[in-house]
C-alpha cells in the first residue's frame, strides 16, 4: 500500500530509470478522479491496446471509447520504446477484478488463478497500456519491452515493490488476455533483475530518439499554413501537417476532428492558441508557424524541425 507521489515526481521517476518520457497535453490533470479515489496504490498493471500507430494509440488512450472516457491508463508504451504520460489520477484502465489476486499482489506473493471481478482496480493499481494489436503475432520490440521493464522497476524501486507487485490485466480480470506475446513471469524476471542491480546512474535522454522522430520542414509548413483559401486560394499539402496537427491535438488546442492534414482555418487558430500559450500577442500570434514555436512545439511533442 502507498500513496503516489506528484505527477512531476512520477515522470522524474521514470526519466531517472532511463526511460524517455513524452508528456501529453495536461496529462498531470487528466483523470477521473470525479468518478472515484485513486490511491492507495498497490501495483502496477500492464495491458495491451488492440491498436496499430503511435499517435492514433495516444489519441485513443488519452480520449477513450464512447461508453469509456479517457485517460485509459497513465502512459502508453510505445513500439519505439518511449513512454506518452496519459493521465495522472484515476484512469479507466483496470475495471473490476479478484480480491485474491489484490492480496496476493499486496503480499508480494504468487498470485492465484483469477475467478472473480469485484475489486476497483482503477482505485488502486497504476496502469501502461502498451502499442500492440494483440494477436500473438504483432512484435514486441525489445525497445518496448525494455520500457515495460524500466517503467515498472522505477515504481516499483519508489515504492519499496518486489516484482510481484507487477502483473498484466490477464491476471487480473477474468476474461481478459492482454498482454498477449509474452508473458509476465518473464517479464517479471526481467524487473527483479533491474531491482537487483544498481539505480542508473547515466542521464536519461528526455527527448525522442532521433531514428524516431518525424521531421517537419518549415518552409513546407508555412506555405501550406499560408495557402489556406481564406488566404490565398489552392490549398497546399504537405506531410508534415499532420505530425504538427497530432501534436496540436496533444496540446489541447486542436479538436481531433480537424486532423486532416490540411492546414486550414481551424489549424491555423489551433496553432496561433500554441502561440499565445508561449506568450506572443498580437500579430505574432497570428497562427502561421515561426521557427522558435515550431521547435518548441517539436520539442515537447516528438518531432524535429528543418529549414
Amino acid at each position: 500500500m502507498a500513496t503516489p507521489p506528484t505527477a512531476p515526481t512520477f515522470a522524474q521517476l521514470l526519466r531517472d530509470e532511463g526511460v524517455s518520457v513524452v508528456e501529453v497535453g495536461d496529462w498531470e490533470h487528466h483523470n477521473r478522479n470525479s468518478k472515484g479515489p485513486w490511491g492507495p496504490v498497490h501495483g502496477v498493471l500492464i495491458h495491451h491496446t488492440v491498436t496499430s500507430g503511435t499517435q492514433n494509440t495516444v489519441r485513443i488512450v488519452r480520449d477513450g471509447y464512447e461508453g469509456l472516457p479517457g485517460p485509459l491508463c497513465h502512459g502508453m508504451i510505445a513500439k519505439s520504446g518511449v513512454v506518452y504520460l496519459i493521465g495522472y489520477g484515476r484512469a479507466n484502465h483496470a475495471g473490476l477484478g479478484d480480491p485474491d489476486v489484490l492480496a496476493a499482489v499486496i503480499a508480494e506473493r504468487k498470485a492465484p488463478a483469477d475467478n472473480e471481478a469485484t475489486v476497483d482496480g482503477n482505485r488502486c493499481f497504476y496502469g501502461f497500456e502498451c502499442e500492440n494489436l494483440g494477436d500473438g503475432t504483432d512484435p514486441w520490440p525489445d525497445e518496448q519491452l525494455l520500457a515495460i521493464e524500466r517503467v515498472a522497476a522505477a515504481l516499483c524501486r519508489h515504492h519499496n515493490w518486489g516484482e510481484r507487485s507487477v502483473i498484466g490485466h490477464l491476471e487480473w480480470q477474468p476474461g481478459k488476455v492482454d498482454p498477449k506475446g509474452f508473458t509476465m513471469d518473464s517479464m517479471r524476471a526481467r524487473i527483479a533483475k533491474r531491482l537487483g542491480g544498481a539505480v542508473p546512474t547515466k542521464p536519461p535522454t528526455t527527448t525522442l530518439p532521433a531514428p524516431t522522430r518525424p521531421s517537419v520542414g518549415l518552409a513546407k509548413l508555412v506555405a501550406a499554413a499560408k495557402s489556406d483559401p481564406k488566404r490565398a486560394g489552392t490549398p497546399v499539402t504537405y506531410s508534415g501537417v499532420t505530425t504538427v496537427e497530432a501534436a496540436l491535438v496533444n496540446a489541447g488546442h486542436l479538436a481531433k476532428a480537424y486532423l486532416d492534414g490540411h492546414f486550414g482555418t481551424a489549424t491555423v487558430q489551433a496553432y496561433a492558441a500554441w502561440q499565445r500559450h508561449l506568450g506572443y500577442s498580437g500579430s505574432a500570434a497570428d497562427g502561421i508557424p515561426g521557427k522558435t514555436s515550431l521547435k518548441k512545439l517539436g520539442d515537447r511533442y516528438g518531432f524535429t524541425v528543418t529549414s
